[in-house]
């Protein structure tokens, strides 16, 4: 009663432990060793469903046995308790046909007990041998094969934490493409946007927008070639985002239009920021910035600054 009553008590301190396993590997390594416990035996392996074939994940041993390999489900114990989908008790492995004899005679395993993990549709297997003859009693099968009902629940739930896990991920990579501009790298004007308004609230309520237009990109594109266009776009947004702090926003918002955002800034600061950045490469316009929901008119004023620029530029060249 007392071996019964332990061997309750460890698979209870199991099923907590794989309740909180967050991770394969972390089942892997409370299978591997409560098996052992429970079975009072010399050897436990944890075994994996691949496909047609029997994966030997982890164990652990008195000597090593076969961590790492793959055999067909039909050749190993562990394949044949999850095809017929029950535990298989073999008390003296070189009497049992099933067993691959060959395979066995260089190991410590003279009798093995191998139950499935998930009986009506098996995705892994529990084993435990001893290196003298033995005999597994109903205890023992009833003690492992808890602990396999135990680890088939914690299994589907780290594959739907994995598969959480993985839905995020895509969620959170198309919304970066989303919000991107390929080219540049920097945000898009949807992202501007986006962005712009979750760094608002961290402001004063006041701040600054620029607008911002390169000049002469037509000029390269024409004369030089479109790769060449493109780099001076990189670079030009490269110097950008470098004038600017980790709390601004700088956005290409068209074919050679850049909008940034600076909160806790005046017009007039930035504008000194973005022209010691970039010189006479663009013509940059500035505006206030009080409501962050009057972010798309003060972009527009901003755009009305910045043509005032470039007619001055203008001026100047044809003078």
């Amino acid at each position: 009663m007392g071996d019964v009553t332990s061997g309750l008590e460890r698979l209870l301190v199991a099923v907590q432990q794989l309740s909180m396993a967050g991770s394969l590997q972390e089942v892997q390594e409370v299978v591997r060793t409560a098996a052992r416990d429970l079975g009072a035996c010399d050897g436990a392996t944890f075994v994996l469903r691949d496909g047609d074939q029997c994966y030997y994940a982890d164990e652990d041993a008195i000597a090593p046995l076969w961590k790492g390999h793959r055999f067909p489900l039909e050749a190993c114990i562990s394949g044949v308790a999850m095809l017929e989908r029950t535990h298989v008790a073999i008390p003296d492995i070189y009497a049992d046909e099933r067993v691959p004899h060959e395979a066995y005679r260089p190991t410590f395993v003279t009798s093995m007990l191998m139950v499935p993990v998930r009986a009506l549709d098996p995705i892994a297997a529990i084993g435990t041998y001893w290196a003298e003859p033995h005999t597994p009693t109903e205890a023992e099968i009833s003690l492992l094969q808890g602990l396999a009902n135990a680890t088939s629940v914690a299994l589907d739930k780290v594959q739907v934490h994995a598969q959480l896990a993985s839905a995020v991920a895509l969620r959170e990579a198309t919304h970066h493409l989303a919000v991107t501009d390929d080219l540049t790298g920097l945000r898009n004007r949807r992202g501007f946007f986006e962005l712009a308004r979750h760094r608002w609230a961290e402001s004063t309520g006041a701040g600054a927008v620029a607008f911002v237009d390169l000049d002469g990109l037509k000029v390269v594109n024409d004369s030089d070639g479109h790769e060449a266009g493109d780099r001076l776009l990189r670079k030009v947004a490269t110097a950008l985002q470098s004038s600017v702090r980790d709390t601004d926003v700088v956005a290409r918002i068209g074919g050679d239009e850049f909008a940034v955002f600076s909160r806790d800034l005046a017009p007039d600061e930035l504008q000194s920021r973005l022209e010691q950045a970039i010189g006479r490469r663009a013509s940059i316009g500035t505006a206030a910035l009080t409501d962050i929901d009057l972010l798309p008119d003060a972009l527009l004023q901003a755009d009305a600054s910045m043509y005032d620029v470039k007619r001055r530029h203008l001026r100047a060249r044809s003078a």
